[in-house]
């Protein structure tokens, strides 16, 4: 194994992972406060789930996301 590749590969795949999920989650935000579902003071729980089935790998990530 290259530890090097390996290392560059991982952070690839986060900053994928970290600008799509930006994007994906500012678009509904915004959709949700246009339809009045939601304040913009609001706070609200967010999770994310990491798999990677060939090696076992199933995590869940918690946080909070705040809008002030």
């Amino acid at each position: 194994m290259n530890d090097e590749a390996f290392n560059m590969s991982i952070r690839r795949f986060l900053k994928v992972v970290g600008i799509r999920s930006q994007s994906e989650v500012e678009r509904a935000v915004a959709k949700a406060l246009a339809e009045g579902k939601i304040k913009g003071d609001a706070a609200f729980p967010a999770r994310m789930r990491l798999t990677i089935e060939a090696v076992g790998l199933d995590i869940t990530l918690d946080g909070e996301i705040q809008l002030e």
